[in-house]
């Protein structure tokens, strides 16, 4: 055999590395829901950066937001098999439950200092208009997250993000895995029914 042949027959040998494919996360949590633990890991470092820091920009405390991104994982690997791909992608599933998780503790922490300002009070008498303005801001509370269990999860979770948030559409695009044009039209639309709803105008 000459040298050339020898050497093109030695590079024959040489295994090739196949081009890494990006995991998807639709797939992942579908394998998770069988319990396949490898793709829980898979998703885990896919998406717990992100989930991360979707919480911190709702609770701002860096120790409860890792906490609550922990507890947000652990029930995406508990309730994988509730995941309805027909309803949007797998990371905006993801993403709910940890909005839902972030807005659940800042709820928790704002009921413990309302308790605690109510026992300080307790003994001293309250002005009329204060009563009224905190009378009227918890209806005002009220009648907005029942106008907006009305939207669908994506138009919610969209008008949150930009309006508590502060987020832009593209960066509600990013964090919701979805199409920048399909988040303009899905607030627009969930913008709209809010205002029917609350009778007032944007």
């Amino acid at each position: 055999m000459r040298p050339d042949q020898e050497e093109l027959s030695t590079q024959r040998l040489v295994a090739v590395p196949a081009p890494q494919r990006r995991a998807d996360p639709d797939d992942l949590l579908s394998r998770v829901a069988r319990g396949d633990e490898r793709a829980f890991a898979e998703l885990y470092d896919l998406l717990s950066p992100r989930v991360y820091g979707l919480i911190r920009r709702v609770l701002r405390d860096p120790a409860q937001s890792e906490e609550v991104a922990q507890e947000v994982m652990v029930e995406v690997w508990r309730n994988a098999g509730r995941f309805d791909g027909t309803r949007g992608s797998a990371t905006a599933w993801v993403f709910t439950i940890a909005h839902r998780r972030a807005v659940d503790r800042v709820r928790a922490e704002q009921a413990s200092n309302d308790r605690a300002h109510r026992v300080a009070a307790s003994s001293v008498d309250t002005p009329y208009d204060d009563v009224v303005e905190t009378a009227t801001a918890r209806i005002e509370q009220q009648q907005v997250r029942r106008c907006l269990d009305g939207l669908t999860d994506l138009q919610r979770e969209a008008i949150t993000l930009a309006y508590y948030n502060g987020n832009s559409y593209r960066e509600v695009a990013d964090l919701l895995g979805a199409a920048l044009p399909t988040i303009k039209t899905r607030m627009r639309d969930g913008l709209i029914r809010m205002r029917d709803c609350l009778g007032v105008a944007f």
